[in-house]
């Protein structure tokens, strides 16, 4: 138990740092810009911060949210991010261990955890987080403990395949029902090609059983969630952050879900 204490707790650390990485390019790449240069400044004087100023959480307590240069306030998003991902590397190599699996369920949970942030945010869902992480889950295929390298391949081009045959027919069915919805909103597609993209990378972490789920949760969850905002003020579903969440449910738990459910209608597996 001690040692389960003391990984976790040194994962949760690394992930802090990882966070803090994540507020950057989840801020960063939406708007084109690079994470490398600048280095970190404040998003209103632009003075660059010395590296005490950027240790996660701890920086942003000390400072009392406020910029050292020109006391305008912090968001409270980078200590949150940072907090969030501390707690999901803690979290997985609790779960697995000094495991591979750990390993790709970090990398997993944080990819989808800055497409959320992106897609809340600016209604973008960044390529690097997308093909870039498509590209990371297939390397990891190779890795033993998870998917074999060409349940990830299959899994990568079904999972572009499904939501791409979703935004068409939902497309359709919208233009259908309510003309020019979709002009108005400034589209014209009803799921949008980082969506597309997003379960492509997806699909290389859990494979075509997992996009199925994962699909379906995150359908449900933007139906329910944001649906009757959608309809009161008209704004579009960032469909990245329910599907991000689907896809974190289904990493941690859909084995079990899927066993209650198939149970739950008699099928014997």
């Amino acid at each position: 138990m001690k040692e389960v204490w003391f990984l976790s707790s040194v994962a949760g650390v690394v992930g802090l740092f990882i966070g803090s990485l994540l507020n950057v390019c989840s801020l960063r790449w939406p708007v084109e810009e690079s994470i490398v240069a600048p280095g970190s400044n404040c998003v209103e004087c632009k003075e660059p911060l010395p590296w005490f100023d950027n240790i996660p959480v701890v920086s942003w307590l000390l400072l009392r949210a406020q910029c050292r240069y020109c006391s305008e306030p912090i968001s409270i998003q980078y200590p949150l991010v940072e907090l969030t991902t501390g707690l999901i590397w803690a979290g997985v190599f609790g779960a697995h261990g000094t495991s591979w699996e750990a390993l790709r369920g970090g990398v997993f949970l944080t990819v989808l955890f800055g497409i959320a942030i992106s897609d809340a945010r600016f209604y973008i869902i960044p390529n690097e987080f997308t093909w870039g992480g498509a590209v990371v889950g297939f390397a990891l295929s190779a890795l033993p403990g998870g998917l074999t390298w060409l349940s990830a391949l299959i899994g990568g081009i079904v999972g572009y395949l499904v939501l791409w045959l979703v935004g068409v027919i939902g497309t359709i069915v919208i233009n259908k029902l309510l003309p020019r919805r979709l002009e108005e909103a400034g589209v014209d597609q009803a799921v949008g090609g980082g969506d597309i993209k997003m379960m492509m990378m997806m699909g290389t972490f859990v494979g075509v059983v997992g996009v199925g789920l994962a699909t379906l949760l995150g359908s449900f969850l933007a139906l329910i969630v944001f649906g009757p905002i959608a309809v009161i003020t008209r704004r579009l579903v960032p469909l990245g952050v329910f599907l991000a969440a689907g896809g974190g449910v289904t990493y941690a738990w859909g084995d079990p879900l899927l066993n209650w459910y198939f149970r739950l209608v008699g099928i014997d597996i």
